[in-house]
């Protein structure tokens, strides 16, 4: 994982249990709430929980700065729609939006994806949520259907830098 050059330095890592509190806490900012959401990432972490056609392995890469989580997105392998992975989940703090936080987290996870072989990937994005849209076709998604959106090749769509 690799570091952006910032006044206040953001790290990329991959998340471990000890991170779930925080993650469901942003999570939790947009959608349900943080007990709720601190059973599914854990068990979505630890291969327990498993998405609809999803295979292992699976990742989930954290954002922090100052030691605080910020962000994060998690990812894994599917057959879904025949792809060969899935955005499953992309969450930044709303206090640090607009920051490239998020496009960070997509370039990371594209990279985990390469690294499996994997390049056609999809994400399901509710068709009333016009900010995730605009922010995945901006970064090269195309649409699939009312709800989900594909990277035919999220490498060439996400090129590290």
């Amino acid at each position: 994982m690799i570091a952006t050059p910032a006044a206040e330095e953001v790290l990329y890592r991959p998340a471990t249990l000890r991170d779930v509190s925080a993650i469901a806490q942003i999570r939790s900012e947009h959608w349900g709430h943080a007990p709720d959401w601190e059973l599914r990432l854990a068990s979505y972490l630890s291969g327990e929980h498993h998405p609809r056609q999803a295979l292992l392995p699976r990742v989930m890469i954290v954002a922090e700065q100052d030691e605080e989580i910020i962000g994060f997105i998690a990812g894994h392998l599917t057959r879904r729609y025949h792809c060969d992975g899935e955005l499953q989940w992309i969450n930044v703090s709303s206090s640090q939006r607009r920051q490239g936080v998020a496009t960070q987290l997509l370039r990371e996870l594209a990279d985990w994806f390469a690294s499996n072989n994997a390049l056609r990937i999809c994400v399901d994005v509710q068709p009333r949520s016009a900010n995730a849209r605009a922010f995945y076709t901006c970064h090269g998604a195309q649409s699939l259907n009312s709800h989900w959106l594909v990277w035919p090749n999220i490498v060439e769509a996400m090129p590290a830098l």
